[in-house]
């Protein structure tokens, strides 16, 4: 097999400034949950560029111009941002490892992918182990020292339910009774529009994603597709502050990993369209999916299923758009 061709410079210079862009949404989470965010985001690092080197070897491509392209950098510090803090080492072994292999080099490697590879590595262990991906932190986080005992599996004197705590999509997805006003005064999941935090985090994602915007690292169809659908559907199936609520529009834009979605993951230019038709129905399909499955779904946050979905509709997104811009031309 032929060497790869140096990597455009381009390319790196994207990926710099996306994970430039990630550092308010990072420090937030790591002042709302502490050291949790960071370890994973190491483990993550070193998974994803280790395996990243093996599998270059293996395919006998040169490795110091592509480990350091910033694309499986890229590809960790999404899927650790995505992760619940403090899981367990393995579990973000698993997913990194499993992200590099399935979601990119199985397929060619940067430029070939058809799936976001850090989705897929996160669809993995969500499906494969969801009760560790349940445990979320209280927003106090954990000292150093305890966070490392709880990742690597030490005796720390915690149980789970010492530091976890539910989500609010979760708690309002299992929610039979309280009222919406009730939730937002008694469940200390809920902030005052959203998650408790969560709501910050979400905003620093927003700013990120407003910067790459500015910089235009990539175009604003699949962002505001997203957020719009996401808008206009729980609009449209917002039932008041009964508690058979399914939460306001503005609940559901700042919470979960909205914002990390919209402009992180449903942009990832190789697994998503070309054309900026296919790129606005993209992320509008995953805004309304993301939807579905957290109201009437399995799990509590349907934004990395719903982008994985979406990436099976491409093909058909970039035939529809060419043959209606057929149809209207002269």
């Amino acid at each position: 097999m032929p060497p790869l061709e140096p990597v455009d410079e381009r390319l790196q210079q994207a990926m710099k400034l996306v994970l430039l862009a990630t550092l308010p949404g990072m420090l937030t989470m790591f002042w709302l949950y502490g050291w949790g965010v960071l370890i994973n985001l190491i483990l993550a690092a070193v998974t994803a560029l280790a395996v990243e080197a093996v599998l270059l070897q293996l395919r006998k491509h040169p490795i110091s111009a592509n480990v350091w392209d910033g694309s499986a950098l890229v590809t960790a510090t999404l899927l650790a941002l995505a992760l619940p803090p403090y899981c367990p080492w393995w579990l973000t072994v698993s997913a990194a490892s499993f992200s590099m292999v399935f979601g990119k080099h199985l397929y060619g490697g940067v430029g070939s992918n058809p799936f976001n590879p850090a989705m897929l590595g996160f669809a993995l262990v969500m499906v494969s182990f969801p009760q560790p991906m349940t445990h979320w932190p209280s927003s106090h986080g954990m000292d150093l020292l305890s966070g490392l005992q709880q990742i690597f599996g030490f005796d720390s004197g915690q149980s789970p339910d010492a530091w976890v705590q539910a989500t609010a999509l979760d708690s309002l997805r299992i929610n039979k009774s309280l009222t919406m006003d009730e939730l937002f005064a008694g469940n200390p999941a809920f902030g005052h529009f959203g998650g408790r935090g969560v709501e910050w985090v979400n905003l620093a994602f927003l700013a990120g994603g407003v910067f790459l915007l500015q910089r235009r690292v990539f175009s604003w169809h699949a962002p505001v597709g997203m957020l719009a659908s996401l808008f206009v559907i729980s609009l449209l199936c917002w039932n008041g502050s009964g508690s058979d609520s399914n939460g306001s529009p503005l609940f559901h834009l700042l919470t979960g990993a909205t914002m990390l979605g919209a402009f992180f993951i449903a942009t990832e230019p190789v697994s998503g369209p070309k054309s900026p038709g296919a790129r606005l129905m993209f992320g509008a399909g995953v805004g309304l999916l993301t939807y579905l499955i957290r109201t009437w779904g399995g799990y509590p946050d349907g934004v990395a299923f719903a982008v994985l979905l979406m990436n099976l509709c491409v093909p058909a997104l970039e035939r529809l758009v060419t043959a209606r811009q057929q149809r209207i031309a002269p």
